[in-house]
This record gives structure tokens, sequence and C-alpha cells, in this order.
């Protein structure tokens, strides 16, 4: 797993990347002075990027909303201090793990694991969301197409589907997209 670990402080930093450096199956990438956060998740391609602030700044999550917009990576973020309204700027922001943490920093790798397994979780979420919304488009322009074809030809609802299916195989494409035909058929003689 590629870890890119962003931090100002570079004590700090050297510590976390000394963590991480013991575990074989990571590799650390450190991000360059001056670099901005985007541009390094688009260079390095990370699995995952370790953020870590001595203090909360609402500035700085500027870098991981471009990150959540441009290079969807697990984002996991560490500060000093707990503050729950910045926990909830920064979740909004992209963060996969918030976690208020002292010195010395922690074995972040279970962290670092959880947050993308998380992340992972999430991600697979959506997509299927999008493509339970994408079937039900295409179910309602099919529904749509089959109302069309039970007034014009009076048939019966498996009798339009019929016709639909059998348009659509000898055609060699969907039922949505002779369904789409359909109805834009009707709304062309409509107008």
């Amino acid at each position: 797993m590629k870890v890119l670990l962003a931090d100002d402080d570079a004590e700090r930093a050297g510590a976390v990347a000394h963590i991480l450096a013991a575990d074989p199956g990571l590799t650390v990438m450190r991000l360059k002075f001056g670099e901005s956060l985007a541009d390094a998740v688009a260079s390095l391609a990370p699995d995952v990027v370790l953020v870590d602030m001595a203090r909360p700044d609402r500035d700085a999550l500027d870098g991981i909303r471009q990150v959540a917009a441009l290079n969807v990576r697990p984002v996991v973020l560490f500060v000093d201090e707990d503050d729950p309204a910045f926990m909830e700027e920064a979740i909004s922001a992209g963060v996969s793990s918030y976690n208020a943490i002292g010195m010395p920093p922690p074995d972040v790798k279970p962290i670092l694991r959880a947050a993308v397994a998380l992340f992972r979780r999430h991600q697979q979420a959506q997509d299927d969301l999008k493509q339970a919304e994408s079937r039900l488009h295409e179910r309602s322009i099919v529904d749509r197409a089959k109302a069309i074809l039970i007034k014009q030809r009076r048939l019966s609802e498996p009798d339009a589907y019929k016709w639909l299916r059998r348009t659509a195989m000898s055609r060699g494409r969907r039922i949505v997209d002779i369904a789409g035909e359909v109805i834009k058929d009707l709304e062309g003689n409509a107008g």
C-alpha cells in the first residue's frame, strides 16, 4: 500500500514515516515542500493520504476538498486537538478517518487500513446507488414506452413488453434504447 504523508512538522512527519517504514507492505511518500496536496496525489497516486495537522486549520481542508473532487482517495487526518465542528467540516471535505491524537504518534497502520476499508465500502455503496438509479431510470423509460404502445396499438402490458423486446433483439439494441425511440417518436408527432 502506498501512503502519502502530508505534514508541515518535519519532526512529527519523520516519526510517523519511521513507524510506517517498519512495515514492508507500506511504501511511504512525503509531500514536497510547497507542493499542493492535490498535485502530489495526482502525480504519486497513493492508496491512502495521511494528513497530520498540529492545529486544525480550515484552509488546509481546501487541499483535501481538491483531492476529494479530482483524485478520490481515502484521507486519514490526525489533529492534536479535538474540535467537533472542525471534525464535521473535515468529513464533509472528504476525510475518511478523523483522529485526535497527542505525541508521540500511535501505530497508525491499523488506522490507515481501517480508513481504506471504510473508504472502499463507501465507494462501493456509491457505485451501487448509481447503478440502482440508472436501472430505475431505464425502467421508467421502458414503462413509459409500454404505456404509449398500450394506448396507440391497443396492446396488453405483456404484449407491449414483448414488442419492445422483439424489436430490440431484431435491431441488436437494448430494450431501453427502443423504448426511448418510442417516446421520442410520440413527442416528435405531438410537437
